[in-house]
Parts: C-alpha cells; sequence; structure tokens
C-alpha cells in the first residue's frame, strides 16, 4: 500500500533532488520547487517545473528512497514527465488510419490487407471460382454448349479445347480475371464517396438547369455502378474527369444555354446605293423662288 504522508527525510532531500534533476537537465532548465508525492513507504518524488518553451506543463520529477532503518537518502531516478496541463503531442495513430485521399504521392506504395473489405477474390484461371463469383458452372455449362468455338468433327479431333466458351474466357469478358475484385461492400461505400462529392444534393447540382444523365458530355460506366454514375467530359466543368452522380448537374450542362441565331439585320430605311440627281438652278415656275428676282448661283453668298 502507498503511504499517504511522505517519509520526513526524503521530503526533506530537496537539495539532493534539485541537484540530480539539473545533472539530468541543462543549467537553468529547472525551475520553481511544486513539491513533494509520496510513492510508498520511504520513497517520495520531488517536482520541479520546467520553464522550456517546448516543455510547457512539464515536471522534472526526481525520486529518492532510504533503507529501513537508515538515515541516508539515496537517489532512485530522474525523469520528465507530463503535468496535468501538459502540451501533449497528438495520440498516435497507425499510418493506415491516418492515411486520407490525396496523400499518396509519385513513388509511393499502398499495401492492402488480404482480407481487406473492399475487395473479394477475382478468378485466374488457376482454382475454380468462388461461391459468390458471377462466373458460376451454369454459365460454364451454357457458354461451353452454345459460344463454343469448335471446328467440325468428332470431340476427339478437336486440337485444342475451345477457348470462347471456356470458363476463363467468360471471366475476361466480366473483367473478373484478376486476383481480387470489388466486393459488394467495396461498391457501397465508393457510390458513397461519390455521391458526397458530386451527387445531387452538392450546391452546384442545386442550382444546375439540368443532371448528367441529359447531358451529352456524360460519358456512361459499365457495370453496376454505371447505373447511377458517370464520367464528365466537359473541359469546362467543375467535375471534368471525375466520376459523378447522374443526378448531379452544372452550369456547363451541354443543353443548358444554346447560343442564339445572329439577328437578321432590318431593312434599310434609306437606300445609300441610289443617286438622286439635284439640280444647281432652282426651276422658276416651281414656286420656290420669286419670279422677279433674278437668277442667283447656289452656294454661299
Amino acid at each position: 500500500m502507498r503511504s499517504r504522508t511522505p517519509d520526513r527525510l526524503c521530503a526533506e532531500a530537496v537539495e539532493l533532488a534539485r541537484e540530480a534533476a539539473v545533472e539530468a537537465a541543462h543549467p537553468g532548465q529547472v525551475g520553481e520547487y511544486l513539491g513533494a508525492v509520496a510513492e510508498g513507504d520511504r520513497v517520495v518524488t520531488h517536482l520541479f517545473e520546467s520553464p522550456e518553451p517546448g516543455y510547457r506543463g512539464w515536471r522534472w520529477a526526481v525520486t529518492v528512497a532510504r533503507a529501513s532503518r537508515a538515515k541516508a537518502v539515496t537517489l532512485d531516478e530522474t525523469v520528465l514527465l507530463p503535468g496535468p496541463d501538459a502540451l501533449l503531442a497528438p495520440e498516435w495513430v497507425p499510418w493506415s488510419e491516418r492515411l486520407r485521399p490525396g496523400d499518396m504521392g509519385p513513388g509511393d506504395l499502398l499495401p492492402t490487407e488480404a482480407d481487406d473489405l473492399r475487395l473479394e477474390p477475382g478468378y485466374t484461371g488457376e482454382d475454380a471460382p468462388p461461391p459468390n463469383s458471377a462466373v458460376s458452372e451454369e454459365m460454364q455449362q451454357l457458354a461451353a454448349v452454345e459460344d463454343a468455338d469448335v471446328t467440325a468433327g468428332a470431340p476427339a479431333a478437336q486440337t485444342a479445347a475451345p477457348t470462347t466458351g471456356s470458363i476463363a474466357a467468360v471471366a475476361e469478358e466480366l473483367g473478373m480475371r484478376r486476383a481480387r475484385v470489388l466486393s459488394r461492400y467495396g461498391l457501397h461505400i465508393a457510390a458513397d464517396r461519390w455521391e458526397e462529392a458530386y451527387g445531387p444534393q452538392t450546391p452546384m447540382a442545386q442550382a444546375a438547369p439540368g443532371t448528367c444523365a441529359s447531358c451529352g458530355f456524360m460519358v456512361a460506366l459499365g457495370g453496376s455502378l454505371g447505373q447511377a454514375f458517370g464520367a464528365c467530359a466537359n473541359e469546362f466543368s467543375p467535375a471534368d474527369g471525375r466520376v459523378v452522380s447522374l443526378s448531379y448537374g452544372c452550369g456547363a450542362h451541354s443543353e443548358a444555354a444554346v447560343m442564339p441565331k445572329p439577328p437578321r439585320p432590318a431593312e434599310p430605311v434609306v437606300d445609300e446605293t441610289l443617286v438622286e440627281p439635284l439640280p444647281l438652278h432652282p426651276d422658276r415656275t416651281s414656286g420656290s423662288v420669286e419670279p422677279d428676282t433674278p437668277p442667283e448661283e447656289l452656294g454661299h453668298s
């Protein structure tokens, strides 16, 4: 049991503890005395403040002890420990949990665990396909009967096994002839991630004049994800080259604003292509001049 009352001789060995702290640290790095804590029978820890800026709230802890019936106090250990309000580094997190999208750089390698929930075994042709594989025995038999690429003659006359109807060919066509493929869980979390980044709830989609499902720049995806997602191929769109939800949209929609035809110019009011002759001398009988006045040349007087 730890004694609640510090041993008197050990509690009085403050200078011995300070000398040990100064020896462990550098001169001037041991601050004020903060008190003593009883660690057990005849075992006491003296605490000193650490004034270093990088160790705010830390304390030098010097433990002293003495033997039973002995009057000499001896040094046990000297360590630097954090206090209640010490500045501490963040809790260590494994790299697999610290990694975020965009952290990978050129030359970086990201290993995947053997039991990664995002992946499931594919079909490499070495073993039988997994039970949950799309390449089943029924499909193999159907392909062998309907699509077998064989030559005429008896089966013994065939030089090699047909490749078109083989299970390996079907797996190749379905894109499953890989060591591992996306599992249903992997598909779901990918869809959730894409939906959050480029989905119908984003501010861009809320203000869009139309959805990507009706946009001419949308490139369809294969597989089950193609039912809800596509790739944007509009260089002026904020989602260019990204996987977007078919319910997403932006102002660069192909049918958002069709360029109007240039307006036809109106008919000219004054036809400036015609020449209207004007006489230099006015007609005296037209009434524009007095008949008794002598004719004058037109121009400035």
